[in-house]
C-alpha cells in the first residue's frame, strides 16, 4: 500500500488571492484620495451675515501676597479682613469674576490659604495660582 499525502497536492492547486486583494484595496484608497470632489459646479447665491464683534476679553483680577504679608488686590493695598468684602464688591460688577493669586515664594502658606478661603467665601469660582517655570538644567 502506497502512502501519499493529499494535503501537499491540494495546496498547489489553490490560488492565494490575499496579496491581490491587498493591491486592489491600496489602489482603491489611492483613487479615493486623489479624486477631488467638484464643489463649485452650481451657481449659488449664498446668504450674507453680519459681522459679530468679538466679546472683549475678561478682566483678570490679581491678588498679590508679599513675603512680608502685605496683600494687594489690583494694585490696591488691603488687609486680610478686607479681601472677602473687596472680592464681593468686584463680583457685583462682574458675576463671572476670575482671580489669579500671586504669592511670593517666601510668603507663609497660611497667608496664601487665608486668601484662598476669602475667595471661596466671596463665591469666586475661577481662582488660579500664578507660578513661574522652573529652570531646566
Amino acid at each position: 500500500m502506497k502512502k501519499c499525502s493529499h494535503s501537499a497536492h491540494e495546496t498547489l492547486t489553490e490560488l492565494n488571492i490575499t496579496p491581490l486583494l491587498d493591491l486592489a484595496f491600496v489602489l482603491l484608497v489611492i483613487f479615493i484620495i486623489t479624486t477631488t470632489p467638484i464643489v463649485n459646479d452650481l451657481d449659488l447665491s449664498l446668504p450674507t451675515s453680519s459681522k459679530h464683534a468679538k466679546d472683549p476679553p475678561r478682566k483678570v483680577n490679581y491678588i498679590t501676597v508679599e513675603a512680608s504679608g502685605k496683600i494687594w488686590i489690583n494694585k490696591l493695598a488691603v488687609e486680610l479682613a478686607g479681601v472677602q468684602p473687596t472680592l464681593a464688591n468686584l463680583r457685583v460688577d462682574d458675576p463671572d469674576l476670575s482671580v489669579i493669586v500671586r504669592g511670593d515664594g517666601k510668603a507663609k502658606y497660611s497667608q496664601i490659604r487665608a486668601v484662598l478661603d476669602a475667595c471661596q467665601q466671596a463665591n469666586v469660582g475661577k481662582v488660579d495660582l500664578a507660578t513661574e517655570a522652573a529652570d531646566q538644567k
